[in-house]
């Protein structure tokens, strides 16, 4: 029997990319000396199992790159080699290599590289010059005559758990990697075998006396074969000396034994028949998981000027949100057997008991529906994680000192939301580095300490996330940021503009205010493709800073791009949705009085505020009959600190709906983040508020140059 390996593959990469998050977030932990044992461990393991799945899986670059890394680890973690500096940057540069590696595999490429044999080099060059003594580690204590002979090869008893199959370890392929040291006799017992009526195809009943010979075997080369399940099995070495074998309990002839070869030293015929065997057991048995992965699509498409970045094909689970989900199915179908039966011989009668479970029908759709929504909530951390190397790169090539602090590293959001906010993020931190710390020297002389601080913070607000980037640089100079803009052609000079307008200026395109061009920044391109990705997310970017101090970047995104609870309203012939959380109030626009601006932009009085008013039946050319505004209400929305009133018919009620891309569907349509489906079939189209101001002002302005408005006195309003 075969099994296609292919199959796995895709976990294969998933996990691996994970241990390598794993190792690079315990490498920026490790210090130069002496290192902490479970921090060496963690690295270890990650390393040690991308080697045995790529060598499972017949990768061999790969395996033959991390069997180096795991030598070397392996003589940190046995107390024979300190950490220096050179070996931690190997490690850190090996975690991109194998990144690297892993993506090339998984688009069916080659995963040898002139970088993997570079890194490979350098490891072996330290091994060679320091190498570890780990025979002295292998060593048994008594201090014996044959303490000083050499050791021709190792006595193992190997007695597993009866679950260890179930964790996806099966002792044929231990013994094939012990047979890749040496010859190996495996002696089988059988004595805990069951009659097979009590027989389970998932349990392991067998365990094993194995003989390793040949020369130069350590006891950490046999301990890593095991390495996986010493937690699941009673597992002793004894070394042997010379010709002689010690084995504990050696079987007698009487015995209920079975003497089976190794697979690696019996005949083909043999060994596929057990290693068929192994596998159908394998195959057979149940999974039990702590967390379950749960596959989706993948979205593939690359907007011209946008990030592009591999999104991952499943999402991991914990098994509380799982049962919740299975709970709530559960509440689901006995609502519906109930509507059934009240169905089949429906009376008038029965009709509070149908309006009851139609309520009832209603509360856990809602209910299924956030469950579903929190399976795809996961913590910021897994795209907060991966700036602590990156600050740690930039430091040294920026030759500057930065702290990283990051807080609400727990708070969620929709899975498809933190992969697209990822690359952003990353643009904003590296120009936090480049433009906003100073030198070690710089502050000093500013009467700062030589260590800079960036903070990432994360915070629920409402039904969004609101991610700041917090740093403690020299902050923005307005005055240097509005003459490159002047300069550049991006600002008319002369325009009186507020701090805020000012800020916004960098993420106008092609704008910098670096004196050279690195590989860090400085080439004018990026912050246009920030905002743009924030804005397709449904989000919004805002720049606070003070020359000297710092400066905050605060970015507010919606928890999920899927559910929105939003407000319906009627304008002419068309429903409209506002995002609740955009709307500030809503009011009767009778006796409201309505003031001109320059341009021809009607204005209102709100609490000694102004408020310029949208018409959408101008903005989209819905209705050419006019506005009466005595029988409209107002819709007073917020975005990006500025604030419209939105003119409507009426009001509707308040849902949530489900949001489908306008754009896939039909086309772009500006003032408009998407589409969705009404009750009674009807189309409505959720409204963009940051688009809408936007677009208003653009709308009265072309009419003003159309002749078609009158330019009113500044001071009318």
């Amino acid at each position: 029997m075969s099994i296609d390996m292919e199959q796995f593959h895709q976990v294969f990469f998933e996990e691996s990319l994970e241990g390598l998050d794993v190792m690079e977030s315990s490498l920026m932990e490790l210090q130069e000396g002496e290192a902490d044992d479970e921090v060496v461990n963690s690295i270890f393991r990650a390393a040690h199992s991308i080697k045995g799945g790529s060598a499972t899986f017949g990768f061999t670059a790969v395996a033959e790159f991390t069997h180096v890394l795991e030598t070397l680890l392996d003589e940190v973690r046995q107390g024979t080699r300190n950490i220096t500096v050179e070996m931690i940057d190997l490690l850190l540069q090996s975690v991109d290599c194998l990144r690297d590696q892993m993506s090339a595999l998984e688009q069916g490429e080659s995963a040898d590289s002139d970088q993997s044999r570079t890194l490979k080099d350098s490891f072996q060059r330290i091994l060679d010059n320091n190498p570890a003594d780990t025979a002295a580690s292998s060593e048994t204590a008594a201090d014996t005559p044959e303490k000083s002979q050499p050791i021709q090869g190792w006595s193992i008893s190997f007695k597993p758990e009866l679950e260890i199959v179930q964790s996806g370890n099966e002792p044929i392929r231990m013994f094939r990697e012990l047979a890749q040291l040496g010859s190996v006799d495996t002696i089988a017992h059988l004595e805990a075998l069951p009659d097979f009526g009590s027989l389970a195809s998932e349990n392991c009943y067998l365990n094993w006396d194995l003989t390793l010979r040949g020369k130069d075997i350590t006891e950490a080369q046999v301990r890593e074969v095991f390495e996986w399940v010493e937690d699941e099995c009673e597992l002793t070495l004894t070394p042997i000396i010379g010709d002689f074998v010690s084995v504990d309990d050696e079987p007698t002839a009487d015995s209920a034994s079975e003497i089976v070869s190794s697979p690696a030293q019996t005949e083909p015929a043999q060994a596929e028949q057990v290693e068929a065997e192994t596998e159908q057991v394998a195959e057979d048995k149940p999974v039990v998981l702590e967390e379950v992965k749960t596959s989706e699509p993948s979205d593939k498409s690359d907007k011209s000027g946008s990030f592009s970045k591999r999104e991952s094909a499943s999402i991991r689970v914990g098994v509380d949100k799982i049962d919740e989900l299975i709970n709530t199915v559960g509440e689901l179908v006995i609502t519906q057997s109930m509507l059934s039966a009240v169905g089949e011989d429906f009376k008038m009668d029965q009709l509070s008991r149908l309006q009851e479970g139609l309520n009832q029908l209603s509360q856990n759709t809602r209910e299924l529906q956030e469950s579903v929504m929190r399976i795809r909530m996961l913590p910021i951390s897994f795209s907060f994680n991966r700036y602590p190397r990156m600050i740690r790169d930039l430091s040294k090539k920026l030759d500057k000192q930065v702290e990283l602090v990051m807080v609400g590293e727990q708070t969620e959001l929709d899975k498809t939301v933190l992969e697209k906010i990822g690359d952003p993020l990353t643009h904003l931190v590296r120009n936090s580095m480049d433009h906003g710390i100073e030198t070690p020297a710089e502050r000093l002389a500013a009467g700062k300490s030589e260590s800079g601080t960036i903070t990432l913070k994360a915070s629920h607000q409402g039904g969004n996330i609101v991610i700041e980037i917090i740093d403690d640089g020299k902050g923005l100079d307005r005055e240097r940021i509005l003459e490159k803009a002047i300069e550049k052609g991006l600002q008319e000079p002369g325009d009186r503009l507020t701090d805020e307008q000012i800020y916004q200026l960098i993420f106008k395109p092609g704008f910098s205010t670096a004196t050279e061009v690195s590989d860090v920044s400085g080439r004018g391109v990026g912050m246009d493709v920030v905002r743009r990705n924030i804005h397709e997310l449904g989000g919004h970017i805002n720049i606070s800073s003070t020359q000297g101090e710092g400066s905050n970047i605060t970015i507010r995104l919606p928890l999920t791009l899927a559910i929105l609870d939003g407000q319906l309203a009627r304008v002419a012939d068309q429903i409209f949705v506002f995002p609740l959380v955009s709307i500030i109030e809503s009011l009767e626009m009778r006796g409201v009085e309505v003031g001109k601006a320059a341009g021809g932009c009607d204005l209102i009085k709100l609490r000694d505020e102004y408020i310029p008013v949208v018409y959408l039946t101008e903005v989209f050319g819905i209705s050419d009959q006019p506005v009466i505004l005595d029988e409209s209400l107002l819709v007073v929305v917020e975005s990006n600190n500025e604030k419209i009133g939105v003119v409507i018919d009426d009001l509707l009620s308040q849902q949530q709906i489900v949001i489908k891309s306008l754009e896939e569907n039909y086309l772009k349509v500006e003032g408009i983040s998407g589409a969705t489906i009404l009750g009674d079939g009807h189309v409505a189209l959720i409204a963009d508020i940051g688009e809408l101001i936007q677009l208003s002002g653009v709308t009265h302005l072309n009419r003003m140059l159309a002749g078609s408005v009158t330019p009113a006195d500044p001071q009318a309003a």
